[in-house]
C-alpha cells in the first residue's frame, strides 16, 4: 500500500519526485521502488529527518519499533500518518515527541488502482492544514472521508472489508449469468461492469440507492422478480450482519494490535 501511495501521488502530480523519500527493511525492494519511481531511497532516520509528512506503512507489531527509531529525528511540526490496521492513536502519539501530530488512515485494496476509499482519523494534535494535506495526498488513491477514531472499526467493517463482499456478489451475478446460458467470460465482464456502473450512478447523481433501484424496477417486470428473491433470501440483512461482524472483529483485533504495539 505504501508503494501504491507513492505511485498515486506522483501520477497526480501532487509532489515532485525529489520531494519523496522511501524506506524499506528489504534492501532489494527499496532499490527497486526508488529506481522505478525515481524517488530517494533512505534509512528510516534519514527519511524522517527530511519529511514534513511521514507515512508509516508497516504491520501493526512494527509500528512502535519504527516510531521509536524515527521519533528523535522528526522535524518540529511534522505529521505522522499510520496506515497500520488497529493501532490506536494513543499508541502512535505515545511513541512520538510530545505534541507531534498523528493521523490514522484506513485505505482499502481498490486504492491499488486509484479507486479506493480512505478514512482519515486525525489525532488531537493534528492541525486543520495537516488534515487537509493528508486528504490531498490520499485523494490520489480515491475517495477520502474524515471520521473520528471511534468510527474506525465501522469503517473497517464497511469499506475495509467491503471489497470482498462486492467480489462475492460479482461472482454470484456472473454464476447466475452462466446458469442462464451466458459464456463465463461474458458473464463476468457484464457482472463487474454492472456493479461498477451502479456504484458510479450513486456517487455521481447523489441519489439514494433505493430511488435508483425503483427507477429500474417496473411493475410486474423482470427486475422486481429478481429483487423479490434477494429480499426473500435475506440479502439485505446478510449484508448488514456482515459489516457488523467485521466491525466487531476489527475491534477485537485492534485491542490485540494495540497491546502488541505497546499499549
Amino acid at each position: 500500500m505504501g508503494e501504491a501511495l507513492v505511485r498515486g501521488i506522483l501520477r497526480a502530480g501532487l509532489l515532485h519526485r525529489d520531494q519523496v523519500w522511501v524506506t524499506d527493511a528489504d534492501r532489494e525492494k527499496l532499490a527497486r521502488v526508488a529506481a522505478e519511481h525515481g524517488v530517494h531511497a533512505a534509512a528510516n532516520p534519514d527519511a524522517a529527518r527530511m519529511a514534513d509528512i511521514v507515512i508509516v506503512a508497516v504491520k501493526p507489531p512494527l509500528v512502535a519499533p519504527v516510531l521509536r527509531e524515527i521519533g528523535p529525528e522528526l522535524k518540529a511540526g511534522a505529521c505522522v500518518i499510520s496506515i497500520a490496521a488497529g493501532v490506536p492513536l494513543k499508541v502512535i502519539e505515545g511513541h512520538l515527541p510530545p505534541g507531534m501530530a498523528a493521523i490514522r488512515a484506513m485505505p482499502n485494496t481498490p486504492c491499488l488502482i486509484g479507486h479506493g476509499a480512505i478514512a482519515l482519523a486525525p489525532g488531537r494534535h493534528a492541525s486543520a492544514d495537516q488534515v487537509t494535506e493528508a486528504q490531498r495526498l490520499f485523494g490520489a488513491l480515491g475517495l477520502t472521508v474524515i471520521v473520528s477514531e471511534s468510527h474506525m472499526d465501522a469503517v473497517t467493517g464497511l469499506s475495509g472489508s467491503g471489497p470482498a463482499y462486492v467480489y462475492l456478489f460479482i461472482e454470484a451475478l456472473a454464476d447466475g449469468g452462466v446458469q442462464a446460458g451466458l459464456p463465463r467470460d461474458v458473464a463476468l465482464r457484464l457482472a463487474a461492469q454492472t456493479v461498477a456502473g451502479a456504484a458510479r450512478m450513486v456517487l455521481e447523481t447523489g441519489r439514494h440507492p433505493g430511488e435508483l433501484k425503483d427507477m429500474v424496477t417496473s411493475p410486474a417486470g423482470t427486475t422486481i422478480a429478481g429483487v423479490s428473491v434477494l429480499e426473500d433470501r435475506g440479502f439485505r440483512g446478510a449484508a448488514l450482519r456482515a459489516v457488523q461482524a467485521a466491525a466487531v472483529r476489527s475491534e477485537e483485533l485492534g485491542r490485540l494490535a494495540g497491546q502488541e504495539a505497546g499499549d
